[in-house]
């Protein structure tokens, strides 16, 4: 049989501010929208954020993700992923209140503190229609992510109590010795959905030794007890899923990682990275995973069992 590959899809994120492309999901119905054309493109699973629907900023509100979340899941089958990461503007306990709210069958984490540098797309966008985009971008410079080991126990503590598991986002090689140390500790169980993250500045690089790099070391710490995936920031992102899934992987798109199809080419929904990443699966002679494969792969507790 066909090794199945599961394609996540990050529909609007905390990276991308409005003015940078008019395809960017920012009204409720919009990011359900994005969602559902994900889901019906192939991705097995969608991750999502809220936004602020008047001025895109990021809401990290329990109100702000209800009206979604419910169509959703009405509409497609799904896995639904809600963000710990919120923006890097947020303490703690705002970026959790919607994971303990809803008690989603995955949400992601980041695996540590770090330098989140956003500020270099200033030399690329200059206008802006919200006076919160600009210093948003430029604050960065001086900006932490703030998971500290005890931030991290805490969502692991509190989510754990929900049956929801998680999308553990590496930015560097450390993160996952982090995981490690996380799971010697019986705070994570495996089979542990490793989300690598190449190109955000602060992080691991996009090269194609950092990706093997980053694949042998979780091959060393984790044998078989993990799902591998990844997500390239930008121009980086359909060549880095090529790789990683040649190289037995799963892939993440959408527009909170990437707001490109190709060289000068905007992505005008998310659905057009699914169908790019499928492409490359199918190209590859694989299966794209369905909802219940990643569901059954990841162990999740069930659509049914989510409070929304």
């Amino acid at each position: 049989m066909a090794r199945k590959v599961m394609i996540t899809c990050a529909v609007t994120g905390a990276i991308h501010t409005p003015s940078m492309s008019p395809y960017l999901p920012i009204t409720a119905s919009e990011i359900a929208d994005a969602a559902i054309g994900a889901a019906e493109a192939g991705a097995a699973l969608v991750h999502v954020h809220a936004r602020n629907p008047v001025d895109g900023r990021p809401d990290q509100s329990p109100e702000a993700f209800e009206p979604f979340l419910k169509v959703i899941k009405q509409r497609t089958k799904a896995v639904i992923n809600i963000t710990t990461g919120g923006a890097p503007t947020m303490g703690i306990e705002e970026r959790l209140r919607p994971c303990t709210t809803f008690k989603p069958e995955v949400a992601s984490l980041n695996m540590g503190s770090m330098n989140f540098g956003l500020y270099p797309m200033l030399t690329r966008f200059k206008d802006f229609k919200h006076d919160w985009e600009e210093p948003y971008l430029a604050g960065s410079d001086d900006r932490i992510f703030r998971n500290t080991f005890k931030d991290i126990a805490g969502i692991l503590t509190r989510c754990a109590e929900n049956d929801t598991r998680f999308e553990i986002e590496c930015y560097d090689i450390g993160h996952l010795y982090t995981l490690a140390h996380f799971a010697e500790r019986g705070l994570v169980k495996p089979p542990f959905f490793v989300q690598s993250v190449f190109g955000i500045l602060g992080g691991i690089g996009p090269h194609p030794e950092d990706v093997s790099h980053m694949k042998r070391t979780a091959d060393r710490l984790f044998g078989k007890d993990y799902h591998w995936s990844v997500l390239g920031a930008g121009r980086h992102q359909l060549p880095i899923a090529a790789q990683a899934v040649a190289m037995g992987g799963n892939i993440r798109v959408g527009l909170e990682d990437s707001l490109w199809l190709g060289a000068g080419k905007m992505a005008t929904s998310n659905a057009d990275q699914v169908l790019k990443a499928r492409q490359i699966i199918e190209g590859l002679g694989l299966e794209v995973a369905t909802p219940d494969d990643a569901r059954e792969m990841l162990q999740l507790k069930g659509a049914d069992k989510v409070n929304f």
